[in-house]
């Protein structure tokens, strides 16, 4: 077995290589933006008979044969690659073209591009996707012959979940970078101050398992992943130690028979806190409730979330206007793509609108 790697500098690559070493399964095609040296580093270790970068000026920093760079690239090694599993872990919209693609060649995908689906959802067949995001593993995982009555993903609340409210508007980029609970990219972390990542995700979590209740809830350790309400009253929950490398691990290895991490200690643990995800402090949740009844939707607010983290990076808004931005792009745009020509044009029109606003 091989596999095609995209993203396989940040955090998602670097376990899927450990795993992938883990079990033996080849790397024919690493895919990376610009972290060349860790690249290098990759390129010795696993071999990959192909290695496509995002720029062309990298392109000689490389140490291979055989290097490629940009968007079409990407299109090309899968379509090119023998391996029958494609490994999604790039960062943003660039991410859905790949998987759909992957998806026509007849591969599988492990997806991480949280974005694929937020903004494509209704256009890609999810019966080929392995989601490797820790919450939509854990709800895979409880998922029983039992009748559901809400399922429940978990946020750690990000940077902010503490901060005084009057506070946020005055948060820096450095700010939003200091998770209480792990490291993580720039954006993945200030979607994470935002809540925007845990809506990205209860829209995923829609597209994978179908119609249905959703919800999230902050539970601040970081050791509950998903929570399943059934029919019956009971609800279970799945512990584990924060690490993607589970998730990766039955995306790559079907029959898992081996120990991957090690068990949450509840007498180290001691105590779990549960939080109400407020909407003073996370403002984009007021759309929450109608995104999931339209959830072709998505698309409107991965744009002018890009855009607005752009803006917010560049010091041109605040750290509140992100969720402004999204908002206001978001009522202003009452449309639904029918194709994915349409999900390409409607991302080009919310990003043109979001770039012109201003809060100052």
């Amino acid at each position: 077995m091989s596999l095609v790697l995209l993203g396989s500098t940040g955090s998602i690559g670097v376990n899927t290589l450990i795993i992938a070493k883990k079990f033996g399964i080849a790397v024919e095609v690493l895919v990376c933006g610009k972290n060349i040296d860790l690249l290098n580093e990759q390129i010795k270790e696993h071999n990959p008979n192909r290695v496509v970068v995002a720029d062309h000026e990298d392109v000689k920093r490389v140490n291979h044969s055989f290097v490629q760079w940009g968007s079409e690239a990407i299109l090309e090694a899968i379509e090119a690659s023998q391996s029958e599993l494609v490994v999604n872990a790039l960062v943003g919209f660039l991410g859905l073209r790949p998987t759909l693609k992957a998806i026509e060649c007849g591969k599988w995908v492990a997806l991480a591009n949280k974005e694929s689906l937020v903004a494509g959802g209704a256009f890609i067949d999810t019966t080929k996707i392995q989601p490797i995001d820790s919450e939509h593993f854990g709800l895979w995982y409880l998922l029983q012959e039992r009748l559901v009555s809400k399922m429940i993903i978990t946020a750690s609340g990000g940077a902010f979940r503490n901060w005084p409210l009057e506070k946020l508007k005055d948060a820096t980029l450095a700010d939003t970078q200091k998770h209480p609970n792990w490291s993580m990219g720039q954006k993945i972390t200030i979607d994470s101050a935002t809540m925007v990542n845990k809506m990205f995700e209860l829209l995923e979590a829609r597209w994978l398992f179908g119609e249905g209740e959703y919800d999230a809830i902050i539970e601040t350790q970081s050791l509950i992943h998903a929570l399943i309400d059934f029919k019956d009253g009971s609800t279970t929950a799945h512990f584990a130690n924060a690490s993607m490398q589970l998730p990766i691990a039955y995306a790559l290895e079907k029959e898992m028979d081996e120990k991957i991490l090690n068990h949450v200690d509840l007498l180290k643990v001691g105590s779990l806190e549960f939080k109400e995800i407020e909407l003073l402090r996370y403002p984009v949740w007021e759309i929450k409730e109608e995104l999931l009844k339209n959830p072709n939707r998505g698309v409107l607010i991965n744009a002018a979330n890009e855009v607005a983290i752009e803006k917010f990076i560049a010091k041109e808004i605040g750290f509140m206007d992100i969720s402004r931005i999204i908002i206001e792009a978001y009522n202003r745009f009452q449309i639904e793509p029918h194709s994915i020509d349409d999900i390409f044009q409607i991302d080009k029109e919310v990003r043109a609108y979001a770039q012109q606003l201003s809060f100052k």
